[in-house]
């Protein structure tokens, strides 16, 4: 078990800096995707949705991912923007909480981050048309073989239908498993993005 962290007893002034040493630590010690989160939407019903999706960067303005803008969760998303996210590194102990409102990241920052990938993930974006009902899996391999031959390995453009979305943190809830289940928790909350973080200690 991973021992006490201090923050509980004298918190930082800065969650993202906290978040920054918890998610380093889980690198060294998760066996796969550290950087794995769940994210929660809801849809137009009501009903809250949760999927796995991968961080794919975070500063001081919030937690990204990318995804097909055309999926369940981008629908979602466009029209409820706001989401929470978990992470949880079972080696550690440890979970994080986050909620905000969702946000788009720029073309550039979406172009830079589609750019990076493997060209089979970025030929990927374009075969798939994500959430939408596939007939079988050959049609899904043509479209695959089609982007190929469309555009190769090189070059790839960016699908318009692709990009990230941001969560910007209004609340984030670090928790790390106690003795008897007498679990530590920490929260930080702002009412906005511009104002300063005050934090609370919850019972378990």
């Amino acid at each position: 078990m991973s021992g006490f962290d201090e923050i509980f007893d004298a918190p930082a002034a800065d969650p993202m800096a906290v978040f920054d040493a918890w998610l380093s630590q889980a690198a060294a010690s998760e066996p796969n995707d550290p950087n794995a989160m769940s994210l929660a939407t809801v849809d137009g019903d009501g009903m809250p949705n949760a999927r796995m999706v991968l961080l794919k960067g975070h500063d001081q303005r919030g937690f990204v991912f990318y995804t097909n803008l055309n999926s369940q969760k981008g629908a979602e998303l466009n029209d409820n923007a706001r989401a929470a996210l978990c992470f949880h590194w079972k080696s550690l102990h440890r979970q994080v909480r986050v909620q905000g409102p969702v946000s788009a990241v720029s073309e550039q920052e979406a172009d830079a981050y589609f750019t990076s990938r493997g060209a089979e993930s970025r030929l990927g974006a374009w075969a798939s048309q994500q959430s939408q009902t596939l007939q079988n899996r050959a049609t899904l391999d043509a479209a695959y073989d089609a982007a190929l031959a469309q555009y190769g390995e090189e070059n790839i453009p960016r699908p318009p239908h692709w990009s990230g979305r941001r969560i910007i943190p209004l609340k984030i809830e670090f928790w790390q498993d106690g003795a008897h289940r007498l679990h530590n928790r920490l929260v930080y909350h702002r009412a906005t993005p511009d104002d300063a973080w005050s934090t609370r200690l919850l019972y378990p």
